[in-house]
This record gives structure tokens, C-alpha cells and sequence, in this order.
């Protein structure tokens, strides 16, 4: 039914096409050939001396006239040309690149194509009575051909075991390792914050920056995906023994395995990403590979990420890599196959990448490796063991044995990579990453509040009928009523437009709304997001509150307030104020109604959620500062726990105040609760916690 409807779509469809293209074919040949015919050529050769003055002295005659005329004729046919010929090629680009990210069959499924091919013709030339078709064979879950495997909202190929995003495709238990050490990065930033006397709504926070592109359109790919991953999801294991191995690792051909084919070099940084992924969630895992592989895994950016990578050893050599795959495997030569006894060590998970196959001097010591928890991967073919083909899409295949089809892999190209490790190395508490290759960040950390060409204070107008509320679960209300809006991104274009007052352009919008696909095919879809917006909300209350010039969006101030900026304008007041600071800081502080856009997973938006909530830090600091009463400086401090449970630095502070009261229990009991917070979120506490407690408690005991 579903072959008979798109049939019929295709042939209504190509009458069509087959008019406009004769159109087109009318319009460029029949002016020129009208106007070779009737008029002749423009220029009848060049005019000489006596023409040029006599068109001087008369220049508006009956033939300049006609000349003109024929001229102007030519360049409008021109132009007509000219905008054919751009359109053709630009969709003939197009095509190509379309034709060049198609992936290829696979030799299994191709052999089905074959045999269902030569069936079906066999079946029309011998008998004129169908016999039912054979089963169709098995195809490798997880590829492209599987029905369920359809691009979601974000451009990214969504399936039951994995997403494919610009830079390659992850397993879904990898994605949402990514995501979650995504907010496991979001979660140290916030934990490290110093709070600062309020200096203005700009701020210029070094760790403020988006997470790389790779990160963020897995992120967002996940986020209409659930279930949701947590940043404990990254915590350690504790014994390091619970919990399965990604099944990239433990589906590995235990004696080893070489890869080769288009995909083998994209699968290796697949699996280095695993390996350092999973050496989060397992204590017991590594990673240990040859300076060589990872150089041509991962080019220049090698030597200034492996430094911010504990869990990653690089050896010169095989030798070398043996030796230290050997040293992290010691006491763990239980093979996999005997169960694990209680008084067993964690069972150990080495990933052992080297360039080359090992020479038949280190064959044995391989197998003694393998046998005690170590995958040996070797980026060539491995006469002495299993070796397997990878294509671009991640399916592997045994030259040694047709037909079979193993794992799909994760592949990622160098970029998306070096994106990923860097949000690896952000999970781990050491100072931040100096590197070129850090997460990278816009000049402009977090979009200013007011136009530094236009500057537009925001005034408060208690008519106005349109009020946006984004801190918090965001709602657009006309009159007091909540209004409906259909399109969630809709609603996401109109917060994003809410904390960017300057506007946005076509191309941010896109990026923000839709990461990781291609903008020119994603104008239309923000046209019709933007439309649908401007009709929903001028049905409701017959007002427009998006603006549109030179190909820049911005809400429209006159007819909309928003929270936000209400919230940005008592932040302004307060760090201008002279006198009443106390009343000013107070302000910033009844403004804050949430998070900004909160129980939303919007990559864009983190950048900005953080820094509205450092304001409110700031300003419950400043005021605790300033109070007079040790308990009303602490119910301040408390409130700003509560926006923030996991700062230190309020809680450092909170400590300090109860133990000048005397509070020793509170202390304790304060460090407890904060300890197990940051333990159940994949977190440690800081030196800073950990000094303070230690301080307080033997100034406790020696005071008693």
C-alpha cells in the first residue's frame, strides 16, 4: 500500500517537473533567437569617429533608442542565464554530495539484493502463477537499510542500537557515555566556581565555552531519546567489578584482531573513545597504545591531549606497550572464562592498540596478556589471528569466513574525535586544558544582555499583554493565559531568541536549533518554525514579536516582557549601585525563578544556564557578606545552596559560619551530605572541602 502510495506520488510528480523544465528551456532560447531574428545583434561593430559625434550632438534618436533597448533586452536575458546555470550547479553539488555520504551495501546485503534480483526474474520468465518469496536473509542490525533507522529532528540517524552523526556513528551505549560526561563536564565547572563581587549582566568566564560540536549534536541527538543520562553514570564503579563492559570492548576476538579496510582507522578511534569512556565507569580499565598509532590516529593532536588523559599510556613501541599492558594486567590472570571469586581483584580490561602485528617473539607473551583481560588490537592484517574488514559505516567482516558479519563499530573521523577526548579529559578534576584543541569558545563567552550599537534599557510596562517566562519551565502568556505553542522547536527558538536581546541570524538559529546538519538544508524547516511561531501567537493576541531584518531575528521589546530580562536589568542595577547594594543584591535574587529553560536538554543553553545562575551566586555571597547577623549570613548562604548544591565554595563558606557558632554536628553533618551529593553525581570533593573539614574538626577536638 505504502509502494502503490509513493508510485503514485512519483507520477503525478514528473509531469510536472517535465513543464518546468521545457519552461526553462523556453525562456533561454526563445529571447535570443527573437532577438537574433527581429532585431539583430546589439552591436553592429564598433561606431568610428563620425557616428560617436554625431550621436554627441543628437544622442536621442529612433536607432540609439532601439540599441539601447536591444542592450537592455541582452543583459536581462543575461541574468536569466546566469541564475539557471547557478541553481543547476548548486543542486548538481548537491547530488554529489549526497551520492558520496550514501553508504555503499554491504557484501551480505548486496548478495540478498542479487539472489531476491535473480529470483524475481527467474520467477516472471518460467511461470506466469508468483509463488510466495523466500525469507529474505538476515541483515546485520544496526545498519542503514533497517526501517527504524530514520534521521530524528537534529540530522542525526537515529536506531535502536546506536545514532550517526557528521563525524561518524556511536553505539547508543557510547552516545549516552558522551552525554553524560558532557554533564559531567557542566557539573565540575560548576563545582569550581569562585564567586565574584557582581561587575555587570556580560560575563567573560573562561569556562563558560560550549562544548565541542561532536559532544553537542550527541546531546542533542539523545534528548528526545530517553532514558536521559546521568553524570553518574560516569561515576566509578566503586569495587570496579559492577557493571557490564561496553560491548565494543568485550564482543573483541579475546586473542586479538587486526583491522583493515576503508573503516579500519575511523573504528580504532572508535574504540580508543570506548576505552577512555569506560575507564570511568571501571577503575580496572585502560588504555595502552604505541606513539606511532596514535599519531596517525589522531595527527598533531596526540601529544597535547594524552597529557590530560590518566587513563591513556603511550609506549614507544610494541615492547614498550607489552610491558605496560603486562604491568596493569598483574594479579588479574584469571582467564574469562573461570568465575570470579570474591576474593579476586577487579577484573582487569587493558585495550592494547598497536600499529603494527606483533613479530612471533611477543606472540606468547600476547596470549598471556589476552588470557588475563587484555584486547589486543593491531591497525593492519594479522596473519598469526582473526582480522577483520571495516567498512566506512562500522560493519565488520572475516575474509576467512563468506557470510559472516560481526559487530558494527564505532567510527569516528579525526575531528570528531579530538572533539570527544576533550570532553574526556574535562571530566577529570586537573587544571584546565591550554591546549588549541580545549573546548573551544566563541570570542564572546555569553551573549550580552544589550545591543552595544542600539543600547535599550528594559522598562517595565504592567500593560503589556505578552509576558515570556524562561527561568523555569518556559511559557509564553497572553493576558494571563498560558499559550499553546504546537512546535517544540518553536518554543526552543523563541527562548533562544529571549536570551539573545541583539538577535540571532538565520545561521545561528540553525546551529543552535538543529546541530549537526547541514544549514542550507535546514532553511526551510526554520522558516516554517518561525512562521508558525508568528501565526500561533498573532491569532492569540493579534500582535507580532519577532522581528525580522537584514536577515536578523530579534524579539520585539514594545510587545513582550520577559523574565530574563527583567532578571539581567536588576543584575545591571546592582553592580552600578552606590547606596541600597544590600536592596539591589536582594533584587537579583527575587528575580531568579530557576534554571533558565529548565528540564529542557538544549545544548545552546547550558553556556547560558550557568551563567544566570553565577549571578545569583554572586549576589547570595555579596549579601551574606554584608549581613550583620551570623545566622541571617548563613538562611543567605543556605538559599544559595539551594540554587547551587553542588558550588563548594558556598559550602566552604556555610562550614566557616557554623563553626564560629559553634555548630560542630552542622559541620559535619554539611560535609557529609556535600561529599555523597558530589559521589552520587561522579564527582570528588575539592582540597578545598576536604582541607576545611579537616581544619574544623581538629579545631573542634582540641577546643573540647
Amino acid at each position: 500500500m505504502v509502494l502503490c502510495r509513493r508510485v503514485g506520488v512519483g507520477e503525478v510528480r514528473w509531469p510536472r517537473q517535465l513543464v518546468s523544465l521545457l519552461f526553462v528551456l523556453l525562456l533561454l532560447i526563445g529571447p535570443p533567437m527573437v532577438l537574433l531574428f527581429v532585431v539583430g545583434p546589439p552591436v553592429d561593430g564598433w561606431p568610428d569617429g563620425q557616428q560617436v559625434r554625431a550621436w554627441v550632438e543628437q544622442p536621442l534618436t529612433e536607432q540609439t533608442l532601439v540599441a539601447a533597448l536591444t542592450v537592455g533586452a541582452w543583459l536581462v536575458w543575461l541574468v536569466l542565464a546566469y541564475t539557471v546555470t547557478v541553481r543547476a550547479l548548486t543542486r548538481l553539488r548537491t547530488g554529489a554530495a549526497w551520492l558520496r555520504r550514501m553508504p555503499l551495501p554491504t557484501p551480505l546485503q548486496a548478495t540478498a539484493s542479487g539472489m531476491a534480483g535473480a529470483a524475481v526474474f527467474t520467477v516472471t520468465a518460467n511461470t506466469a502463477t508468483a509463488t510466495p518469496p523466500e525469507p529474505a536473509l538476515p541483515v546485520t542490525a544496526g545498519t542503514l537499510d533497517n526501517p527504524g533507522d530514520q534521521p530524528d529532528a537534529y540530522g542525526s540517524v537515529q536506531s535502536d542500537d546506536g545514532i550517526m552523526v557528521s563525524g561518524g556513528w556511536l553505539p547508543r551505549e557510547v552516545a549516552d557515555q558522551v552525554a553524560a560526561a558532557g554533564a559531567l563536564v557542566w557539573l565540575r565547572r560548576r563545582l569550581a566556581y569562585q564567586p565574584r563581587p557582581p561587575d555587570g549582566s556580560a560575563r567573560e568566564d573562561a569556562d563558560l565555552g560550549p562544548l565541542p560540536a561532536t559532544a553537542t549534536a550527541v546531546q542533542a541527538a539523545l534528548a528526545d531519546h530517553p532514558p536521559t543520562p546521568q553524570p553518574a553514570d560516569l561515576a566509578p564503579a566503586g569495587d570496579g567489578s559492577s557493571g557490564a563492559m561496553p560491548a565494543l570492548i568485550s564482543g573483541l576476538p579475546t586473542a586479538g584482531v587486526g583491522l583493515t579496510g576503508p573503516g579500519a582507522m575511523a573504528a580504532a578511534r572508535g574504540l580508543l573513545v570506548t576505552a577512555l569512556l569506560a575507564g570511568r565507569r571501571h577503575p580496572a580499565a585502560s588504555l595502552v597504545v604505541t606513539r606511532a598509532a596514535l599519531a596517525s590516529l589522531l595527527g598533531t593532536a596526540a601529544d597535547e591531549l594524552r597529557q590530560r588523559l590518566p587513563r591513556l599510556a603511550v609506549a614507544d613501541g610494541v615492547d614498550e606497550a607489552m610491558r605496560a599492558a603486562e604491568s596493569r594486567t598483574t594479579g588479574h590472570d584469571r582467564r574469562g572464562d573461570e568465575p570470579q571469586r570474591p576474593e579476586d581483584p577487579p577484573a582487569a580490561a587493558v585495550v592494547l592498540i598497536i600499529d603494527e602485528p606483533p613479530s612471533d617473539t611477543v606472540v606468547e607473551r600476547l596470549a598471556a596478556v589476552s588470557a588475563a583481560g587484555a584486547t589486543v588490537v593491531a591497525l593492519s592484517g594479522w596473519p598469526a589471528s582473526v582480522t577483520w574488514q571495516v567498512d566506512a559505516a562500522g560493519h565488520t567482516h572475516d575474509p576467512r569466513r563468506p557470510g559472516w558479519a560481526g559487530p558494527r563499530l564505532c567510527v569516528l573521523d579525526a575531528m570528531a574525535t579530538t572533539d570527544l577526548l576533550t570532553v574526556i579529559a574535562h571530566t577529570d578534576p586537573d587544571p584546565p586544558i591550554t591546549s588549541p584543541h580545549a573546548v573551544r569558545v566563541s570570542g564572546r563567552r555569553v551573549p550580552r544582555q544589550a545591543s552595544r550599537h542600539h543600547p535599550r534599557p528594559w522598562v517595565d510596562v504592567p500593560g503589556r499583554r505578552l509576558k515570556l517566562r524562561i527561568l523555569g519551565e518556559p511559557m509564553l502568556a497572553v493576558n494571563g493565559e498560558p499559550l499553546a505553542i504546537r512546535r517544540t522547536a518553536a518554543m526552543q527558538a523563541l527562548v533562544f531568541l529571549a536570551a539573545h536581546p541583539d538577535g540571532a541570524d538565520s545561521r545561528q538559529l540553525v546551529d543552535a536549533l538543529w546541530p549537526g546538519l547541514p544549514r542550507h538544508s535546514l532553511t526551510g524547516r526554520l522558516y516554517t518554525t518561525l512562521s508558525d511561531l508568528r501565526g500561533t501567537v498573532r491569532a492569540a493576541s493579534g500582535l507580532s514579536i519577532v522581528d525580522h531584518t537584514d536577515d536578523r531575528y530579534r524579539l520585539n521589546p514594545d510587545h513582550l516582557d520577559v523574565d530574563l530580562w527583567r532578571f539581567h536589568a536588576a543584575v545591571q542595577h546592582a553592580a552600578t549601585a552606590v547606596t541600597n547594594t544590600t536592596i539591589a543584591w536582594q533584587a537579583v535574587i527575587d528575580a531568579y525563578h530557576g534554571d533558565l529553560a529548565a528540564g529542557r536538554t538544549w545544548p545552546w543553553a547550558d553556556p547560558i544556564r550557568e551563567a544566570t545562575r553565577r549571578h545569583v551566586i554572586d549576589a547570595h555571597v555579596a549579601l551574606a557578606a554584608t549581613a550583620h547577623d551570623p545566622h541571617q549570613a548563613l538562611a543567605v548562604l543556605q538559599q544559595g545552596i539551594r540554587v547551587d548544591p553542588y558550588n563548594a565554595d558556598l559550602h566552604v563558606r556555610a562550614m566557616n559560619i557554623l563553626a564560629a557558632l559553634g555548630d560542630h554536628n552542622a559541620v559535619a553533618e554539611i560535609h557529609h551530605t556535600y561529599t555523597r551529593r558530589l559521589t552520587e553525581a561522579g564527582l570528588d570533593p575539592s582540597d578545598e572541602i576536604r582541607d576545611t573539614a579537616a581544619r574544623l574538626s581538629s579545631t573542634a577536638a582540641s577546643g573540647q
